[in-house]
């Protein structure tokens, strides 16, 4: 059937390259014929041997069931290319491309007419499947894509200046109606959206943050949501990530860019909203749709005198109605309308009283204001809190709110600096550190104080200064153990203190079978936390798996720790890539029981415990690795 080869990406931009009947070349096509053979998509890192290697390539038949085609392979014998005609027609209809021996990207020819219809990232390039409905070599469509993925698409389409590229990532219609809104969520969510698919092209063409070099490389987001069936009208269980950002890496410097709100609609995360953060001068709207909304319910008003009574319903009143404007507006009014929330919320304190509810309006307009301030939307908020912290403080009965004023008023102005176009991080970090620091000194007892030394121990950490990081780390234990940081903490304590002693941890892998490593005692075993989302993590399974094949028999056990949000992902991922070591998981991703058992931070990281069962390295760089083995299993 491969008589002849010919390459119709290179005649044409409509057609996608194929092995397939032309009196081009003759019977067996040559390893120099093949590859010269390219994706439709472009961008795709794939290996291609130096030319003094290509005599030493081979390339040869492969039958596989009632597919057939040929393989390219380098001189140590790994896959290259693979061409297949999956359907016995004699014409390429999968056109296969590898990096390190792993398929990292595929053209597929399914119509079977000779042109590529989609594109399929795989292996270690993610999970991207698009469609091309008229063949020109164009994506219309997402089949898949992850909400990390969805995140570069944005980056890129912005870089590119590309309106079409960002329209790909809107739901449609159809698919709004699908979710199972409330006729009103519904209507506010088709607003947003035809917001973002009329603004983006204006945005992209005056935007000045990102250019030709700039590069995605992260993606910042708590872990997903769910709206659940039954709730506030909804039909139907909706997946939803709010405030998402993405960190972009120009010429060698970070910005972030606001992403906003992402729904899952079936194998596909959907874009919401237009990217902040974009234009000089901007004020972005709040990045949350469901979740990160700075707007709460109002407390309940009790026990008050008439006259009283009807003032806090009015401005009660005047409060919803501002909170149902904030949720269809973005840009300067969206400031104007916090900037009218805070002023109510500050009327609602006056008209409260010495009440009890006094103290939750104070906790209220801290909270929304500093919400607001950190989503963008709300640049004069810092200056609100420090004037109602300094207010609070002149009141002997309010005094006791001031630090959780503060507080707030610190996160929200450590967020907007970090958000400044001209932000020089170091100074920004090195004053946010500062201010912990004093924040625990005045207030040692406070509830935030917490928080506060977990911020000042992650620094610590990632400094070197471990002692200092475990004195952080131990306060929060000793004095707040019932905090929300607290099991996080004492997880990093006992990391940090964890080498020579031995080590136990036991969890269940993917599918369900439990595993202890007391299991594994008698073997080396590196444990390994990272995620499909973690770029570092992905190489570092390259090198596992050369090491692990190396050391087959000489009892190394590498344990996988994954912290995806969710499971389906890990498991699409170790099918395409075929990882043959157990994966831990649980629900929770950074917040899990099994990241906070060990209080891990960041990802990579990587443990190494000998046959006894003690910690050799609590942080070990998958370059050291194979030294360590050789000292462990002489």
């Amino acid at each position: 059937m491969f008589g002849k080869l010919r390459n119709l990406a290179a005649a044409a931009a409509t057609a996608a390259p194929l092995l397939a009947g032309t009196s081009a070349f003759a019977a067996k096509p040559t390893v120099d014929q093949a590859l010269k053979l390219s994706p439709v998509q472009d961008a795709i890192d794939f290996d291609t041997p130096a030319a003094a290697d290509l005599e030493k390539c081979t390339i040869v038949g492969e039958n596989a069931g009632k597919a057939t085609g040929w393989i390219v392979r380098d001189p140590d014998g790994q896959l290259l290319r693979r061409f297949m005609d999956s359907n016995g027609d004699n014409k390429v209809d999968l056109w296969c491309y590898f990096k390190n021996g792993i398929e990292i990207y595929r053209d597929v020819d399914a119509d079977y007419n000779g042109k590529a219809d989609q594109y399929r990232w795989l292996g270690t390039a993610g999970t991207r499947w698009g469609l091309d409905k008229d063949e020109d070599g164009n994506i219309d469509s997402w089949k898949r894509i992850s909400a990390e993925e969805t995140t570069a698409e944005v980056v890129a389409a912005v870089r590119d200046k590309d309106a079409d590229r960002f329209q790909r990532l809107l739901p449609t219609t159809a698919e709004i109606e699908s979710l199972g809104l409330d006729s009103a969520r519904e209507k506010q969510l088709a607003a947003r959206v035809k917001q973002a698919a009329e603004g983006f092209a204006s945005i992209a063409q005056k935007q000045k943050a990102l250019d030709k070099s700039a590069k995605w490389v992260h993606f910042g987001g708590s872990q997903p949501g769910i709206i659940p069936a039954g709730a506030d009208d909804v039909t139907k269980d909706i997946l939803v990530y709010d405030n998402v950002s993405a960190v972009v890496e120009l010429s060698g410097q970070h910005k972030q860019i606001g992403i906003g709100t992402l729904i899952s609609v079936g194998e596909t995360w959907r874009v919401v909203d237009l990217p902040t953060n974009l234009l000089e001068n901007e004020i972005a709207s709040a990045g949350g749709f469901f979740f990160n909304n700075p707007l709460t319910q109002a407390p309940e008003v009790a026990g008050v005198p008439g006259d009283m009574d009807e003032k806090l319903q009015k401005l009660i009143a005047r409060l919803e109605e501002v909170d149902k404007q904030l949720l269809q507006t973005s840009g300067e009014q969206q400031a104007k309308l916090n900037d009218d929330r805070a002023d109510v919320i500050e009327a609602l304190i006056e008209a409260a009283g010495e009440s009890e509810e006094r103290a939750v309006w104070i906790r209220q307009y801290a909270d929304t204001v500093s919400a607001a301030t950190q989503t963008g939307g709300f640049p004069d908020g810092v200056k609100r809190l420090r004037a109602l912290a300094a207010k609070l403080d002149k009141n002997s009965s309010d005094r006791e709110q001031v630090p959780y004023v503060e507080f707030r008023a610190m996160t929200a102005d450590y967020a907007l600096q970090m958000q400044q176009p001209s932000a020089n991080f170091v100074q920004v970090q090195q004053q946010w550190l500062e201010n912990l620091a004093d924040f625990v000194k005045k207030y040692p007892g406070e509830d935030d104080a917490a928080e506060a030394h977990l911020q000042l121990g992650i620094a610590y950490e990632f400094a070197g200064q471990e002692k200092d990081a475990i004195a952080s780390y131990g306060t929060i234990v000793s004095k707040f153990p019932d905090a929300v940081v607290a099991k996080k903490a004492a997880g990093a304590k006992r990391r940090l203190e964890s080498v020579g002693q031995p080590l136990a941890f036991e969890g269940k892998t993917i599918d369900g079978k439990s595993l202890s490593l007391g299991s594994l005692r008698g073997n080396v075993v590196v444990l390994h936390y990272w995620a499909t989302w973690c770029e570092p993590c992905k190489e570092d399974l390259k090198t596992l798996k050369e090491i692990q094949a190396k050391y087959a028999g000489k009892k190394f056990t590498p344990v996988g720790v994954s912290l995806d949000n969710a499971p389906g992902t890990l498991t699409e991922y170790l099918r395409a890539n075929r990882i043959s070591w157990p994966q831990l998981y649980e629900d929770g991703g950074l917040d899990s029981r099994l990241s906070n058992e060990l209080g891990i931070l960041s990802l990579p990281t990587m443990l190494l415990i000998d046959q006894s069962g003690r910690v050799v390295h609590r942080n070990l760089h998958i370059s050291e690795l194979e030294n360590e083995l050789k000292k462990l299993l002489r």
